[in-house]
């Protein structure tokens, strides 16, 4: 009874603790307890996570942005095909061509990182999404649309791989899995804003699809403000020899031992290492984790569930939804997603890593193959749309968060930039041919076809994770490195 009423008590204020104290010396376990309750409170305590949380929302805010861009085209694209007559070859390629302006960003962004910091990145990433999103807005042409979609690409790609990159490298063990999952909550939030935007300007006559874009700049400003007030990751800056500088930020993220450890962790890691060069990423002693990181960005992609994300329309129109029922549901899709991006967060230090990628691989499989039964043989648009959104559930607690915070926590931080960048590269290489080939296949062999193949896929990245993947929840940066490099 006495350790029931104590852990009760034990996330109340003070005052119930001291009440305890005496009942507590009366009884030896109870005083084991209260001293583990009194450990963990002065863990806790050795954080400013009120500072950690408000920098990494900042950076975060570049996942918004993902969003936005990922999201928008899915209800603009019935008005783009009006406007610029598209075939399905067109319709791929001009998807499409936000990943191949992905690939530019990350292999930029992540020669910038190593070499000047995190936060010029971001800066660069957030001018880069103001831009684009007015130039796709007052596109007169096809070709110009592309171009602009294209440099849109240019800071997605920037922002996928430093906002995530940032975030880990600033936050605490036991808290870095739930704050790089920050990235994918702005992410969601991103796409469901986008969503409901999308879907109240789709009566605002045939050029509502320059609105949908333009709006894009608000957010754009709001994010370059907020990175001229982040500090530069303590590691990049150890990294580069300002340890006075990288000292005082993490005295403003933690107490004075986390800040010794930490420093002192760091330079062991870095000890005897030069700039990092792509050569460097696949070396022997690192090639270990770059090859999950890769095989896990891939992965991510070729699971198929961004074909659900940017083909809404596609999809449900194929099983007789009007067009305000397409857009309906492009907003249900962004309301599971937000709601379980928020469960994922609760649990990726909880339940690790590992556990959560497995039951979203194999649920995804599962899922596919009810999707594609259902869409050959016609059943109702309400059993398609009920499928849909489990997928997007298991997506959003699974694949989705955590294969970012793998990405941003298994590399070593004498490569860090260079190895995110090849694995975040693979990720939007993958993006690419998964949304270009939809619509020749869709056409090909009807809209359930590509769904066989994604459920096969799913299966083999369960037994890939089952196999490969370790678990990382609770270990620093540096204890990772010694463990995927075989130390």
């Amino acid at each position: 009874m006495f350790e029931k009423y104590l852990k009760r008590f034990c996330g109340c204020c003070k005052k119930s603790l001291i009440a305890f104290k005496n009942l507590a010396k009366k009884n030896e376990s109870g005083l084991k307890i209260l001293r583990k309750i009194a450990f963990i409170m002065k863990e806790q305590s050795s954080f400013n996570n009120k500072y950690i949380i408000g920098i990494s929302f900042i950076s975060a805010l570049g996942g918004y942005l993902f969003g936005f861009d990922f999201a928008v085209i899915s209800g603009a694209l019935p008005f783009l095909k009006t406007t610029f007559q598209l075939t399905p070859l067109g319709e791929g390629f001009l998807t499409g061509s936000l990943a191949l302006g992905c690939i530019i960003g990350c292999l930029v962004a992540g020669n910038i990182a190593d070499r000047f910091g995190r936060r010029p990145g971001l800066l660069i990433s957030a001018l880069i999404f103001a831009l684009s999103a007015l130039g796709m807005a007052f596109a007169p042409s096809l070709s110009i649309f592309i171009a602009m979609r294209f440099c849109a690409g240019i800071g997605v790609g920037m922002a996928s791989l430093l906002s995530p990159m940032y975030i880990a490298e600033i936050s605490p063990a036991q808290m870095r899995g739930r704050n790089v999952a920050i990235n994918q909550l702005t992410i969601v939030i991103g796409i469901l804003v986008t969503n409901l935007v999308n879907y109240f300007l789709a009566d605002k006559g045939d050029d509502a699809w320059r609105w949908m874009f333009g709006l894009g700049v608000v957010p754009s400003i709001l994010f370059l403000a907020g990175v001229l007030w982040l500090p530069e990751s303590p590691r990049w800056l150890m990294k580069a020899g300002k340890i006075a500088e990288a000292e005082k930020i993490l005295l403003k993220i933690g107490n004075t031992t986390f800040a010794e450890q930490t420093k002192n962790d760091i330079s062991q890691s870095l000890s005897g290492s030069n700039n990092a060069s792509f050569k460097d990423v696949f070396g022997k002693a690192v090639r270990p984790a770059v090859i999950v990181g890769i095989a896990l960005a891939v992965f991510q992609q070729f699971c198929g569930i961004n074909v659900v994300f940017n083909y809404t329309s596609t999809i449900f129109e194929s099983a007789g939804a009007n067009l305000n029922r397409q857009l309906l549901e492009t907003v249900s899709i962004g309301v599971v997603n937000l709601v379980f991006t928020i469960i994922a967060m609760w649990q990726v230090d909880k339940l690790g890593r590992r556990p959560l990628m497995l039951a979203g691989s194999l649920g995804l499989c599962i899922m596919y193959l009810l999707l594609a039964f259902v869409l050959q043989n016609h059943f109702s648009t309400t059993l398609l749309s009920l499928f849909v959104l489990l997928a997007i559930a298991l997506y959003a607690t699974s694949l989705a968060p955590v294969t970012w915070v793998l990405i941003s926590e298994i590399f070593p931080n004498k490569i860090r930039g260079q190895a995110s960048s090849v694995a975040v590269v693979s990720l939007w290489c993958a993006y690419f041919l998964l949304v270009f080939t939809f619509p020749i296949l869709a056409k090909t062999i009807g809209t359930y076809g590509p769904f066989y193949l994604y459920a096969f896929i799913c299966l083999t990245g369960f037994v890939f994770i089952k196999s490969k993947v370790r678990e990382t929840k609770g270990q620093t940066l540096e204890q990772l490195e010694q463990s995927f490099s075989g130390h």
